[in-house]
């Protein structure tokens, strides 16, 4: 009657885990998509050099 028992409580909860079907991989990204990492110190870089091309054009 234990092994009955031990059956029922551990041994049917695994086999039903060990049949669960894994997630379906994400489609790729289209392409001309901006890389995320970078975008933040693009947009600064650029405010910096849009910045130094607007004070040297005034100064002249």
């Amino acid at each position: 009657m234990r092994i009955i028992i031990l059956f029922i409580f551990f041994i049917l909860p695994v086999v039903g885990y060990t049949q669960i079907v894994p997630p379906l991989t994400p489609p790729p990204p289209p392409p001309g998509l901006p890389v995320d990492g970078l975008t933040g110190a693009l947009f600064i870089m650029g405010l910096i050099y849009g910045s130094k091309k607007i004070y040297k054009d005034s100064s002249s």
